[in-house]
């Protein structure tokens, strides 16, 4: 292939013979956005397919198409930056660097990433659903938080408590993590809580 190559370019014109340093990998990358743009599309058709065979809900999915697509677009640079001269050994320095910050960062942030898993666990395993009224326990029988669930996102469930004779009601939040760590009682959407 490098013999014809040289070949084909041996019977150019001078002139021609230096675009060929900017077409060829002008063309390459080309070609690697085009697969990638093919590949994220693909992806994105096969994830909602996924979804709709198993029921999935649409707030587990969302994070799951943007993790591939952030995944196919950075080695889609990476294969880019190959293709401008970049060395591996350049690359590999400044992914271990920050790939230590990332550490440190995880670290800090581990509450929150764990509200996060619990929260997928939430949407998955489904322990408590909207509406529902549940009652998260302190510690074994002590009363705890009791409310309607009218919210679950990624961080919080938000329960409306009723309130006393005259007063309004008030909206608690729980962190998501909490409904794996305590005692829940749940009694299904239009349950009483006394």
């Amino acid at each position: 292939m490098l013999e014809l190559m040289r070949r084909f370019r041996t019977r150019l014109p001078d002139w021609m013979q230096d675009w060929l340093e900017i077409l060829i990998p002008g063309l390459q990358i080309a070609l690697v956005l085009l697969a990638a743009w093919l590949l994220n599309w693909l992806v994105k058709r096969v994830i909602a397919r996924a979804g709709r065979l198993y029921g999935l809900p649409p707030e587990m999915l969302v994070p799951l198409r943007g993790a591939c697509r952030w995944l196919i677009a950075a080695a889609a640079a990476l294969l880019v930056l190959e293709r401008l001269g970049v060395s591996a050994a350049v690359l590999w320095t400044a992914f271990t660097g920050f790939a230590a910050v990332g550490a440190v960062a995880f670290f800090a942030a581990w509450s929150v990433l764990s509200n996060l898993f619990c929260a997928m666990l939430i949407f998955v395993a489904q322990p408590l659903r909207l509406g529902d009224d549940i009652e998260v326990l302190d510690m074994a029988e002590k009363p705890g938080a009791k409310g309607r669930v009218i919210d679950i996102n990624l961080l919080y469930i938000t329960l409306r408590e009723a309130g006393e004779a005259g007063e309004q009601d008030r909206l608690l939040q729980i962190p998501n993590a909490l409904i794996f760590q305590r005692v829940v009682r749940r009694w299904p959407a239009g349950g009483i809580v006394s």
